[in-house]
């Protein structure tokens, strides 16, 4: 077959394809619900060809329309779902651990749980937090981790006793929580309350909030967590803006989970 090179000829270029993408663009987390006049300013084309291209896309069900104000459907997944499909886990929360750790100034690491362990799948740090090197591949007790208290979480009871019978637990820092019993109940605090915090129980001065990744089904395939040290982080620091700022990474990674299926 005759190979046809499509770019770069400029007389290939379809202008209104382009500004329709630019469309579907300007919406993003900090601007789900945009007007008119807020389209064209962002994409930088007139009203006139806004809301045309507007109403094209709500005509093919991407974007709805809600008085004077426009928001996508969840029809625009489909457009990134073949490139979705063919990513690993680690490929799609790349993005997010970055820009998790850029904007809480803290390291932020996606975990999956593999028997008593929590293994690092991918990590951003702004700089070091621990006394061993965290890196792809590390792992570390999940009784003992924020991430691994939310992955626990997804097993049954049964399961869970279990699971913490098997593991060495031993005193590893000033709040190390070793009695088993009180660890079932942190589980399943961190499983009712949707996060989970720990303080210098893994290692002293480290402190951490995790929260689940899941897929279309709603099970939990990974936590993703922010960590620093205690004394750039109090309770009230890590619970009101680190973990507000984890939620929101990870919904966006979830919605993205949802469409690649796994």
């Amino acid at each position: 077959m005759e190979k046809t090179e499509l770019l770069p000829d400029p007389e290939l270029y379809v202008d209104a394809f382009a500004r329709g993408l630019s469309v579907i663009r300007a919406f993003d987390a900090e601007r789900r619900m945009l007007s008119l006049a807020e389209v064209a300013e962002a994409t930088g084309i007139s009203r006139a060809s806004a809301r045309r291209l507007l109403a094209t896309l709500v005509h093919l069900g991407y974007v709805h329309a809600d008085g004077r104000t426009f928001q996508l459907t969840p029809k625009v997944m489909q457009l990134g779902y073949a490139y979705l499909s063919g990513l690993t886990l680690t490929e799609i929360v790349e993005h997010y651990v970055v820009d998790v750790a850029e904007k809480t100034g803290e390291s932020c690491s996606v975990c999956v749980l593999d028997d008593t362990d929590v293994v690092y799948v991918a990590r951003a740090s702004t700089q070091k937090i621990m006394s061993i090197n965290l890196a792809i591949g590390t792992r570390l007790p999940a009784w003992a981790t924020a991430t691994g208290r939310v992955l626990l979480g997804c097993l049954d009871e049964k399961a869970l006793e279990e699971r913490l019978a098997r593991s060495e637990v031993v005193g590893r820092a000033a709040n190390t929580v070793t009695a088993v019993g009180d660890l079932t109940r942190a589980v399943r605090k961190a499983r009712t309350d949707g996060y989970a915090f720990t303080s210098q129980e893994l290692e002293d001065g480290l402190t951490a909030v995790a929260v689940p990744l899941v897929d279309k089904t709603g099970r939990i395939v990974a936590a993703m967590n922010v960590a620093g040290h205690v004394h750039r982080n109090s309770r009230e620091k890590m619970l009101k803006y680190n973990l507000q700022v984890l939620q929101h990474a990870a919904a966006e990674v979830n919605l993205a989970l949802a469409s690649r299926g796994v």
